[in-house]
């Protein structure tokens, strides 16, 4: 495929800009400046540096975030900066998505993806994929708000009770709850619904893969084939 072409699939503008791109002499293979737009190479596996960053082609995107506090997951946020600026701007013109919402006070596990299948499989309510969080609540927990969420809690709205999947007293105000739903404000919902109220809430897992601790607020990550086997769902490029 040819170098020009290779750019425009990652990301990098038209044709006219990953053209621009070579001929200025900002994009190097293996180390070495390519000013030749048609130049061929094959995509499996092909790594390229655009003005020294590097990138390897990808024919589908899956990425975790640590998402800090006071980012709006939207391209048109109203009160807080929009979580795609976080992104290098090649992914979001190649159209990344976040795999459903965290609220803008919520911190934790946010994946993109430009896969939508994958997207689909991930927020569906049929697939009972596991969302996991850890909330702050206002008051101290104790057995029998565990009891009704595991039970079922009666949300306004909502036709029939939603249960919790599990959840667990980590300390007095911070509890361990898993959803396989994706509702408006399900968790704070729930708790609120138990008879407590949230004060802070972190995602730490989706399916069977874990935020890693190692990742700071802000920062994101290529997801290996190992981590998407965790998450448990299949996509388009499976």
């Amino acid at each position: 495929m040819q170098l020009e072409r290779l750019l425009r699939a990652q990301g990098f503008g038209s044709k006219a800009d990953c053209r621009g791109l070579v001929r200025q002499g900002r994009v190097s293979v293996d180390g070495v400046v390519c000013d030749d737009p048609n130049a061929d190479f094959s995509p499996a596996g092909f790594a390229f540096a655009v003005d020294g960053v590097s990138w390897r082609f990808r024919d589908k995107v899956y990425l975790a975030m640590n998402k800090p506090a006071h980012f709006e997951c939207s391209h048109q946020p109203r009160h807080h900066p929009s979580i795609y600026t976080l992104l290098p701007q090649p992914l979001v013109t190649r159209d990344v998505q976040a795999v459903g919402r965290l609220d803008e006070d919520t911190t934790g596990l946010l994946l993109f993806t430009d896969d939508g299948q994958f997207n689909h499989n991930c927020i569906s309510p049929k697939k009972k994929v596991p969302k996991v969080y850890d909330a702050t609540v206002k008051h101290p927990l104790d057995s029998a708000q565990l009891e009704a969420l595991l039970a079922g809690v009666v949300l306004n709205d909502e036709p029939e009770p939603i249960a919790a999947m599990a959840c667990e007293i980590r300390s007095p105000h911070v509890l361990r709850l898993t959803v396989t739903e994706g509702k408006y404000h399900l968790v704070k919902r729930m708790i609120a619904a138990a008879g407590n109220r949230v004060e802070g809430l972190h995602r730490v897992a989706i399916g069977g893969f874990e935020l890693p601790p190692a990742l700071p607020l802000g920062h994101w990550m290529w997801l290996t084939a190992a981590d998407l086997e965790r998450i448990g769902v299949r996509g388009a490029a499976a």
